[in-house]
């Protein structure tokens, strides 16, 4: 099983363990473009055309409730 594929199955089961890192690197592989407020704030903001934003925050550890948001991201891409 490669790298990938252990980070999309992490994701789909909803792990307690996931980075910011890692939820980044799956949104930009479906061609959502992230952008960090330049002041103050420490929450990300991914966006990619026709689709709804999706605000996420760079603190670790990260809820599962975000998780969830990318999950089901990547349930409705596939």
């Amino acid at each position: 099983m490669s790298k990938w594929e252990k980070l999309l199955n992490k994701i789909i089961s909803l792990s307690k363990d996931v980075r910011f890192t890692e939820l980044k690197r799956i949104l930009e592989s479906y061609g959502y473009v992230g952008r960090k407020p330049s002041r103050g704030s420490s929450h990300w903001t991914f966006r990619k055309q026709g689709k709804p934003p999706i605000t996420i925050p760079e603190n670790e550890p990260i809820k599962l409730s975000y998780v969830r948001m990318v999950k089901d991201i990547i349930e409705s891409e596939e």
